[in-house]
Formats: structure tokens, C-alpha cells, sequence
């Protein structure tokens, strides 16, 4: 069992979690339950931080609207019941995918009233929000962000929702050893791919050190490191095509995530298969409808949602219809739980007393989550010691939105998985 687990969080012991309560039928022109309307509530400002331009636009909207989508289902079922109803208020920030950027928009939110800080995607600025959280002792829950260091210092306002590196790299070694005992495959050589900012440098270095601690039976026969934003990858691809790897392994964002595969099939790189370590590239819906056919078959291991939660298909067919052709995700599904989790504190604390606050997400046992894992819980650094992942693969399907499936856990599975994948070029 994982350092700083509790026994029995493990996916592979438990089902899925269980339905929420169901909305009720009466609904405002957003879609939620209307409520009685009396004296207005005073507002509890809450900052969102997320990399809305720059490399990472699309992920960046995404997070940000479920921010808002979290915030508005709460103000429409009552607001913050124990403070008399005060309703949410966001205020939107885009830190531009700049660590020093990120900082320069949490302060201004701060001195803008913002009792609790919420975002924001990417590692690097997250490390750096959370140093001025510290400093102005306002408590900052992370709703994606995975380099463990942002939480090894112990930050007393730091809390996180989404799972940090280390859990990634034991469910990664986890889950390929099973997909090579189950298709009876032998995987020896391995290449690594990421981009350079701090999660893919973090993310990456963290696979490679992973399998040399443990000793695990693979050789990595490249690890290849490029910009976050890169415009080209055919020099980085003749060096994976040459390396002849079993496998790829990539860390990767929606933008190069294209790149490496078109790349691909241009050079005929031939391997089993695609695994990514954990990376937002593979299952964004950019990736997989801009790709079609050449995105199928990637697997990738990741925090998610939980498909078979009520909370998560109503908040979801809530996104769907604000927003035609979107849908909530690994990220965005987590950007709209991080609001969740700072109103469930707010009720507890009945203060925004950062003192308070703190507490209250101190002692959070969020059972209603909709991402797969069950309750949130943190631990003595602010870890979520229940963010799990599972291994996800886009697959045929009719309809592009339901072409990213759960395959493992097998307790959890939407579909089963395909291992090897069909070549690129093989694909019609």
C-alpha cells in the first residue's frame, strides 16, 4: 500500500462511488433548482486562476467555466446556508500559463477580497500561487496540479484535489504490468517524451527515476525533453524512430500531443503502443477529435471522473449545454470539484475567517465528489489521499465525446482495452 494511503482507497478494492442526490425538477434558465428569494446575502469572493491564454488555452477555458459551473449550482441551491445564504463570486484570472503571472494575478485577487484561491492547471504556477498563499495566509485549494514539491513543503493553506506525481508512477507501473501479463506482451524498451515546463520536466524525470528505483524490467532507450508550445517535432520523432522503443511514453499537452502522432505517421514509427505516465494531452477534446482515427488507442493514466456518478452526468449534460461540443473531463472535471470542496469548508467553518477557513479544509471529508476515488481527504500536507487514477484509451465510437473510456480498473471499466494498437498508417 502507497505511503500516505488509507487502506482500502486503493481502485482495484472498491467500486465506483455511489449517485448524489438527484436535482429537483423545478429549474432556473441555467438549469438548477430554483430557490426563494429574500434579503440578498452578502458575497464570498473566491478567486479562479487558470491558463485561459498562451500554450493552453482551451484546457485553461475549461477549468474556468467549471469553476463557474461549480459556483453557480451552489448560489442556485442556497449559497452558503450557514452564513445565511451568502452567495459565491468569482473572480476569473488567466495567469497566461507564466508562473510569475499566476502570482501577479493571485495577489490582485486577494487584495480584491478573495477569501480562497482555486486553479490553477499547471505545476510551476501553482508552486508559486501556493508560496504567496502562505505569505498572505489565504488558503489556496489546487484543483489540478501534479509535481509533488508544490506540497512537500508542508504549506499550512495548501490543499490539493487532484493526485500529485507519486501516485501516478505506482498506478503506472501497476496497471502496465497487468496489460502485459493479460495480452501475454513483452515490453523491454521504453522512450520517454515531455515538454519543458515544470509538470512534463517533473512528470517525466519522475518515470524514469521510478522504473530505476524499482528496478523495473524496462530500459528507457530515449527520453526526449522539448518546449511547452513546441511548433515542430520531426527531429525529436527520427530520434524516437531510431531508438526502435516497445512503446512510447509521453507527458504531453494537447498542442505537441498532435504534433508527436502526425509526426508518427508521416515517419512510420513503428511501436505496441502509446502509454502515457499521466498527461492532459491524450484525452482532451481537441486532441481526440482533431486526430480522429489516429487518436485511437492511447492509453493514458489518469485522475477522472467517475462515470457512473449522478453528481458528475448532471453537472456534466449542465456543461454540455452552456457549452455546445464541450464536455467535462479529467481537468475540468476536477476544476468544478475544487469549488465543491471550498463551499463544503465554507459551510463547516460559518466564516471566512482564513483561520477557519483553513480548518474546516483541514478536516474535509467530501463524500459527494464525482472523480473516482470517493471521498476527499486530506492529509497532513494537504494531499488528497484519495486521488487515484485509472488508465483511460480512446476508442472507436460513433460519437466523438464518448470515445474516451474507463478500461482499468476492471472494477470500473466503461470498455475493454485494445494492446497492441493497430499502426497509424493502418487505419483507413
Amino acid at each position: 500500500m502507497e505511503k500516505g494511503k488509507k487502506e482500502g482507497s486503493e481502485i482495484s478494492r472498491r467500486t465506483f462511488i455511489k449517485a448524489s442526490a438527484a436535482v429537483g425538477a423545478a429549474a432556473t434558465i441555467t438549469g438548477f433548482p430554483a430557490i426563494l428569494r429574500g434579503a440578498a446575502p452578502k458575497e464570498i469572493i473566491i478567486g479562479s486562476i487558470q491558463p485561459v491564454t498562451g500554450p493552453l488555452p482551451d484546457i485553461g477555458i475549461a477549468a474556468q467555466r467549471a469553476n463557474k459551473l461549480a459556483v453557480d449550482e451552489i448560489n442556485a441551491r442556497g449559497g452558503i446556508k450557514s452564513m445565511g445564504g451568502a452567495k459565491l463570486k468569482l473572480l476569473l484570472g488567466d495567469c497566461e500559463a507564466k508562473e510569475e503571472v499566476g502570482r501577479i494575478v493571485a495577489e490582485r485577487q486577494i487584495k480584491e477580497g478573495a477569501v480562497c484561491l482555486v486553479g490553477p492547471f499547471l505545476s510551476g504556477v501553482a508552486m508559486a500561487i501556493a508560496t504567496l498563499a502562505e505569505q498572505r495566509n489565504v488558503p489556496f485549494v489546487i484543483d489540478v496540479a501534479a509535481l509533488d514539491a508544490i506540497t512537500a513543503k508542508g504549506y499550512k493553506n495548501v490543499f490539493r484535489c487532484f493526485s500529485k506525481t507519486e501516485y501516478f508512477m505506482s498506478s503506472m507501473a501497476r496497471y502496465l504490468d497487468q496489460i502485459i501479463k493479460e495480452k501475454k506482451v513483452t515490453i523491454k524498451r521504453i522512450a520517454v517524451t515531455n515538454a519543458g515546463d515544470a509538470f512534463g520536466r517533473g512528470q517525466g524525470a519522475a518515470f524514469v527515476k521510478y522504473i530505476k528505483d524499482k528496478k523495473l524490467p524496462f530500459e528507457i532507450v530515449e527520453h526526449i525533453e522539448y518546449p511547452l508550445g513546441v511548433k515542430d517535432l520531426s527531429t525529436e520523432v527520427a530520434k524516437l524512430k531510431a531508438a526502435k522503443p516497445d512503446i512510447l511514453c509521453p507527458v504531453s499537452r494537447p498542442g505537441d500531443a498532435k504534433l508527436l502522432i502526425r509526426e508518427m505517421y508521416k515517419q512510420r514509427v513503428e511501436v505496441m503502443g502509446i502509454i502515457s505516465p499521466g498527461s492532459p494531452g491524450w484525452y482532451e477534446p481537441e486532441f481526440v477529435r482533431d486526430l480522429d482515427k489516429l487518436a485511437y488507442y492511447v492509453l493514458d493514466n489518469v485522475p477522472w471522473f467517475n462515470p457512473n456518478s449522478k453528481r458528475f452526468q448532471e453537472a456534466n449534460a449542465r456543461f454540455e449545454k452552456l457549452y455546445p461540443g464541450k464536455y467535462l473531463d479529467c481537468n475540468s472535471g476536477y476544476s468544478y470539484t475544487g469549488v465543491l470542496v471550498i463551499a463544503d469548508a465554507l459551510e463547516r467553518a460559518k466564516s471566512t475567517d482564513p483561520e477557519a477557513l483553513r480548518e474546516a479544509l483541514r478536516k474535509t471529508n467530501f463524500k459527494d465528489s464525482p472523480m473516482i476515488g470517493g471521498s476527499i481527504v486530506f492529509d497532513e500536507k494537504g494531499d488528497n489521499i484519495n486521488a487515484i487514477t485509472a488508465m483511460v484509451q480512446v476508442l472507436p465510437d460513433p460519437n466523438m465525446d464518448q470515445r474516451v473510456k474507463v478500461v482499468l480498473p476492471k472494477d470500473g471499466a466503461q470498455a475493454s482495452y485494445v494492446f497492441p494498437w493497430k499502426q497509424l498508417w493502418e487505419r483507413g
